[in-house]
């Protein structure tokens, strides 16, 4: 215990020396510096995005850093069944999307992450073009998992989780994941990498091998769960 608390002493004063000749720690590897969408996901990440849930102010400092075209929307009365707050609609990103979506403010940053260092630089990569559109089945649902009649609320009821169905790339190609998951080939293998990199911005990640509920979207969500399956 005394040797604990002497290393805990010792840096403290390194850090507290640090300080005093002026170092300060990159904004990325800061905790406390707002999240720059810019920056590739590292570990402190998932930290920032939570930190956007409840702070407004926060949240647009986030956004200014994408290529997003957003807009913020209401809060809901309390009373809704589903009441969303710090909630904004998302009409675009580097590509265009089937429809606008709303998305909590940890969802709408993890979806520009995930475009910005995960979707372009793999359709980039595997095709040698950009992807122009993502198609989706929605984010916002005010219903239950699985759409039971009891049960938890899916992270769909708060504007927390996206469900996107394929991809158009600048050529006039589609990607659909009902078609293309199993088919093999290029599009197969980008599907897959998409899927991997959805998992470095996401909190949950659930595509067409977790269940047959699954086999036409990859689910996307802010939730406390970290999984990718």
């Amino acid at each position: 215990m005394r040797a604990a608390l002497v290393l805990l002493a010792g840096l403290l004063s390194v850090a507290g020396l640090a300080w005093y000749l002026g170092w300060r720690l990159p904004a990325v590897w800061n905790p406390w510096a707002p999240l720059d969408v810019r920056q590739p996901p590292n570990l402190l990440t998932p930290y920032k995005l939570s930190r956007l849930r409840n702070d407004p102010v926060l949240c647009r400092q986030a956004l200014e850093t994408s290529q997003l075209r957003y807009r913020a929307q209401a809060d809901s009365p309390p009373s809704a069944n589903c009441p969303l707050q710090n909630i904004w609609r998302i009409e675009s990103g580097q590509a265009r999307l089937s429809s606008s979506f709303l998305a909590s403010c940890p969802l709408a940053v993890a979806y520009a992450l995930f475009e910005n260092h995960g979707l372009q630089p793999a359709a980039q990569d595997v095709f040698g073009q950009a992807v122009t559109q993502v198609d989706h089945l929605g984010s916002f649902a005010c219903r239950n998992v699985y759409h039971r009649k009891q049960g938890r609320l899916s992270q769909h009821a708060t504007a927390n989780a996206l469900d996107i169905s394929g991809f158009r790339l600048q050529d006039g190609q589609r990607i659909v994941l009902t078609r293309d998951w199993q088919a093999g080939g290029q599009k197969a293998a980008f599907l897959r990498r998409v899927q991997r990199a959805a998992c470095e911005s996401f909190s949950t990640v659930l595509g067409p091998d977790y269940n047959t509920a699954h086999r036409n979207h990859f689910h996307l969500d802010m939730g406390r769960w970290q999984i990718c399956r």
